[in-house]
């Protein structure tokens, strides 16, 4: 099971545009997408541009997958699995992600 922490309000998202949170140390963006009102949370880092910036992304499809495309060399990571679609030897961490009583949370495996 997942330990929750909350990290905003749903409110303070928009949707299809990214945000960037401070969680458990590392940058984590999340994206309200707006067609389905789903929540996604990937690593902020953009494994081949070597920055923090994949909250800055364009958020879209490429088939049946929701991407973000890094808005530096333009990747396209899919935000259910991390993996980059044009690259798949790379990749970025994902976050079991939630709304829960209007509030947007994160979660860490809660390991006894």
């Amino acid at each position: 099971m997942y330990q929750w922490q909350t990290i905003c309000d749903k409110t303070d998202l928009v949707e299809n545009t990214g945000i960037c949170a401070l969680f458990n140390d590392k940058q984590v963006a999340i994206f309200l997408c707006g067609k389905t009102d789903t929540l996604y949370a990937i690593d902020n880092f953009d494994p081949i541009g070597k920055a923090n910036v994949l909250s800055r992304g364009l958020l879209g499809s490429i088939g049946e997958k929701t991407v973000i495309a890094s808005p530096l060399y333009k990747q396209h990571f899919c935000l259910t699995s991390g993996e980059c679609i044009e690259d798949e030897s790379v990749s970025v961490i994902t976050y079991p992600v939630r709304q829960h009583d209007g509030a947007v949370q994160l979660g860490t495996l809660n390991i006894k």
